[in-house]
């Protein structure tokens, strides 16, 4: 909701598509820069204090929105000084957030866990863009009124909460630490494999950025159908998480991950040349649902195979993956289909990401091997 309010009203105040898009940049370039040392930092300290001070600031920041606005002092530098704290405060909240789910609950239900976390990412995915568009239509103090309170609650909640004790060590931040967790990854290649794969099948297969062409120029539909084109991946995978919250995956975990990132790259060649809006719906409700599949068992076992004392460091490397595969993917989408046009530019990306899940197999065979989440991987694998 926050990010639909900051966006609409920076297009409101400079109708820029420019000021926009720097929006969002000054968001993800703090992220970059600071990851890494955020991942130091949520390793070094309590993991649930960093991110109820993250959202504590969120809500704070909030705050000076309704102020200034109360003042009718809004204005095009204010909005991105908004942007660049959200990105630094986020930078420090993610990897601190994604390592902290194994410290609350026990690992052999660590998969269904993730699941259920997934799903409520997912969800908020379709909900929060369209409530926030909604509340913004009526006023934007209702958009940053309920942002506040919601951050308030959040961070509220979390001063009770008590997660698994975590030995840390007591080492000051130094080059060689806050790279740990690179090293530790390319050390480890599972972890190599599950996070590379997500770099590049995201990188080629991503055709979020291609939805508003498809549905002005090949499906005529304006407006409502590019929501729907943009809901429709979120639907599949909050499907698949209620599915995976109750059956969690048991046997193959690998080898299933790797069949979904296959699925997802051909859902998406279906969608590139569907002339038929209802077969482009569900062949990205498709490419979501296999997405989640993937997300649920990276993410898992990422979490299983790395030490607790390393899970913040290792979470900002994949933090950093992440990003990079969503910011590039959809530079990669807008150039190729500059160049090729938006069908074969989604198609080209599509096969990309099949020819990478059949890629991976052969070049991370431990992956391809790996059988149950909770399995106790071989250090240095090959």
């Amino acid at each position: 909701m926050l990010m639909v309010a900051l966006a609409w009203q920076m297009y409101d105040l400079t109708g820029s598509a420019w000021d926009l898009g720097l929006v969002g940049l000054y968001q993800f370039c703090p992220a970059l820069v600071l990851t890494l040392w955020a991942g130091h930092v949520a390793d070094r300290l309590p993991r649930e204090k960093i991110v109820m001070v993250c959202w504590a600031v969120q809500s704070l920041v909030v705050f000076v929105i309704l102020l200034v606005m109360s003042q009718n002092a809004v204005s095009r530098p204010f909005l991105l000084g908004v942007s660049l704290v959200l990105g630094v405060v986020r930078a420090f909240q993610n990897p601190a957030q994604q390592a902290l789910l194994p410290t609350l609950v026990e690992t052999h239900v660590l998969p269904r866990a993730m699941a259920l976390s997934s799903m409520g990412y997912q969800a908020s995915v379709v909900a929060g863009p369209a409530l926030g568009g909604v509340l913004y239509a009526v006023h934007a103090n209702a958009v940053y009124g309920l942002c506040l309170l919601l951050y308030a609650l959040s961070s509220f909640w979390f001063m009770g909460l008590t997660t698994k004790p975590v030995h840390r060590e007591e080492e000051v931040a130094t080059v060689r630490s806050v790279l740990a967790g690179v090293v530790y990854v390319w050390r480890e290649k599972i972890i190599l494999g599950s996070v590379s794969l997500d770099l590049f099948a995201v990188l080629l297969g991503g055709a979020t950025a291609l939805l508003p062409i498809y549905a002005k120029d090949i499906f005529h539909t304006g407006p409502w159908g590019l929501g729907v084109l943009r809901a429709a991946p979120a639907f599949g995978a909050i499907g698949v998480s209620l599915l995976l919250t109750r059956w969690p995956l048991q046997r193959n975990v690998g080898a299933k991950l790797l069949v979904s990132v296959g699925v997802f790259g051909l859902s998406i060649m279906v969608f590139a040349v569907s002339k038929v809006f209802l077969l482009s719906f569900l062949a990205l409700m498709i490419s979501g649902a296999a997405d989640m599949v993937s997300v649920v068992i990276r993410h898992t076992l990422v979490q299983i195979d790395t030490p607790p004392d390393m899970r913040g460091r290792v979470s900002a490397v994949n933090m950093v993956f992440v990003g990079a595969s969503n910011q590039l993917g959809e530079f990669e989408s807008g150039a190729t289909a500059a160049w090729f046009g938006p069908v074969a530019a989604a198609f080209i990306g599509g096969l990309g990401t099949l020819m990478v899940a059949v890629s991976w197999a052969y070049l991370f065979k431990a992956l391809l091997k790996r059988d149950q989440m909770t399995d106790t991987p071989t250090p240095n694998s090959t």
